[in-house]
């Protein structure tokens, strides 16, 4: 064995190790990503439209019901319309959520409601984890019912 070898063996151990523990569990991954989506639907019913554009990817794509919004600003300008009122037009909740197991990507589905709780949508959400560790949307399909 030569004396390079002997020298970066060590080095190349340690940094399998790090990899090895700096990448979470998909449990915790999937509870991120829900925990995120869940946030991201209290902006809608706290009415807060800068927290709602806060979640927003600067290459996001809202396909709205066929009709694409492309960008942060073009998304979350087309967006102030639902946070116009004091009552929240429809609110929404994921219930399935999966994340890629290298952590840089998820999925995520669910019901959407009207104001008196009855169901009328689903929207389907792909996320994709920022270098900060920050889940961004990057793609959404949540207006599966007619826009106002």
């Amino acid at each position: 064995m030569n004396r390079r070898s002997v020298l970066f063996a060590p080095a190349l151990l340690l940094t399998g190790c790090a990899t090895a523990q700096s990448r979470p569990d998909n449990a915790a991954l999937v509870k991120r990503v829900t925990d995120t989506e869940l946030a991201f639907a209290k902006t809608m019913a706290d009415r807060d439209h800068a927290a709602f554009a806060s979640f927003l990817a600067d290459e996001t794509v809202f396909l709205m019901g066929g009709k694409p919004q492309r960008g942060k600003a073009a998304v979350a300008d087309y967006w102030k319309r639902f946070y116009t009122e004091p009552k929240a037009p429809f609110s929404w909740k994921p219930d399935h959520v999966q994340v890629l197991d290298s952590g840089g990507l998820a999925a995520s589905t669910g019901p959407v409601f009207d104001p008196d709780g009855k169901l009328f949508a689903r929207f389907y959400s792909t996320w994709r984890r920022e270098d900060s560790g920050a889940w961004r949307i990057v793609f959404d399909d949540g207006c599966n019912f007619k826009c106002a």
